[in-house]
């Protein structure tokens, strides 16, 4: 069985993944965004060990990764936390970045920089990357800025990101993967597909042993192979966020 650590997993399709792997006997590492999230999903029965730290902030995000780094080495990391702005105006963090993109991708980039490397990574990413781009000179949308253009924005920064770690990481099966329009608070409850078919793919891609799985720098929906938007799969285009986020966190990928 293996350790696995899942971010954003206090609820939603994070929660869904995490419930499903510790039903599967593997040992999960939660990560909710604050102690009273984590208390929340204790008191409805959750055994497994919750870390806390907010991906809105770069501190608590490095205090986060020093938090499961002191836990040892895991298997599989599951980056999933997700978060979509509901403002008419472009939220900022305390760091002065766009929030989206912040929580969404350079939280991601900081944690995989930082935490030791695993056997797999798996990246919750989105569809919503087909109508994406990635400008590394405007990433924070300070000239344009819409909440859905963030979100897909962010989304397919993360997917580059994962690829371009695949790159850096040879020893690791390195996926991203979209798990389709789920009921949760972030999409709502008109989506057509509930957490447990959600997380299906994200848990098939952390822990099955099927060939299938076994290639690194691939993006995954319903447990095939798919190509949303070629930019991710850009070396130049990693390679340019990359150093990006490494600019902006003052965390160097290894």
């Amino acid at each position: 069985m293996s350790r696995v650590f899942v971010t954003g997993s206090s609820d939603g399709i994070g929660a869904g993944i995490a419930d499903r792997l510790a039903a599967g006997g593997h040992e999960v590492v939660r990560h909710a965004r604050d102690e009273r999230r984590a208390a929340d999903r204790r008191a409805a029965g959750v055994t497994d060990r919750f870390v806390t730290g907010d991906l809105a902030s770069l501190a608590q995000t490095r205090a986060l990764a020093e938090q499961v780094a002191a836990l040892g080495e895991f298997d599989v990391v599951v980056h999933n936390a997700g978060w979509v702005s509901r403002a008419e105006q472009r939220p900022l963090t305390e760091d002065g970045l766009e929030q989206t993109f912040q929580v969404n991708a350079l939280s991601a980039y900081v944690l995989t920089a930082l935490l030791p490397v695993p056997k797999r990574l798996v990246y919750v990413s989105s569809d919503s990357i087909v109508r994406a781009r990635i400008d590394v000179a405007d990433l924070q949308h300070e000239s344009k800025w819409t909440a859905g253009d963030a979100y897909a924005d962010s989304k397919l920064a993360m997917t580059a990101i994962a690829f371009a770690v695949a790159r850096r990481y040879p020893g690791t099966l390195c996926n991203a993967v979209h798990p389709g329009w789920i009921a949760t608070k972030m999409s709502g409850d008109v989506a057509p597909l509930d957490v447990a078919a959600g997380s299906d793919t994200a848990v098939w891609l952390a822990t099955s042993t099927d060939p299938a799985v076994l290639v690194t720098g691939a993006f995954f929906h319903e447990r095939a192979r798919v190509t949303f938007n070629e930019q991710a799969h850009d070396p130049a285009v990693q390679d340019a966020l990359v150093a990006e986020c490494a600019r902006l966190s003052g965390v160097t990928l290894p």
